[in-house]
């Protein structure tokens, strides 16, 4: 196999990073993946008995998010396909793009690196992030808006 892979959120932040993997399957006539990740290690610090409900919930968030974004990628001619992970981002992304032989991993830029302040990501580490990944997988990074802050 082998394909694009665009991580997304969802909101608005999402959609240039939707549009941008969709432009990109649409040029190279590879299969598209929207993959949501869920990531719960923020409920470590809470002794909530409610763990699996908030699970199952941003679970179906995701599942959501993703048929919005195949739906978009549909009206523009383009068949893509939603995947739900679970666990942390990078090695999660990693996975699966070594699961299905990935040739790219779409990523959005952070509204912070686009403004050039330090916030979660900073340039740097979102430079680091993207060639670790690329080493990892085999696959390219490519953001959808270039440049990203001072990202290469």
């Amino acid at each position: 196999m082998s394909g694009i892979v665009c991580a997304i959120r969802g909101g608005p932040e999402s959609r240039p990073t939707i549009q941008k993997a969709i432009e990109l399957a649409k040029e190279s006539g590879l299969p598209l993946y929207f993959l949501y990740i869920v990531n719960l290690d923020f409920l470590s610090y809470t002794s909530s008995s409610r763990i699996q409900v908030i699970a199952q919930e941003m679970r179906q968030m995701g599942e959501f998010i993703l048929l919005m974004a195949q739906e978009e990628a549909r009206e523009q001619g383009v068949e893509a396909r939603g995947v739900v992970r679970q666990g942390k981002l990078r090695e999660a992304l990693i996975e699966f793009a070594r699961e299905i032989e990935a040739d790219y991993l779409v990523l959005g830029c952070p509204k912070a690196v686009k403004r050039g302040k330090a916030n979660a990501f900073t340039p740097e580490m979102l430079a680091d992030f993207a060639r670790g990944f690329e080493e990892a997988s085999g696959a390219r990074v490519i953001f959808s808006e270039e440049p990203c802050g001072d990202v290469q």
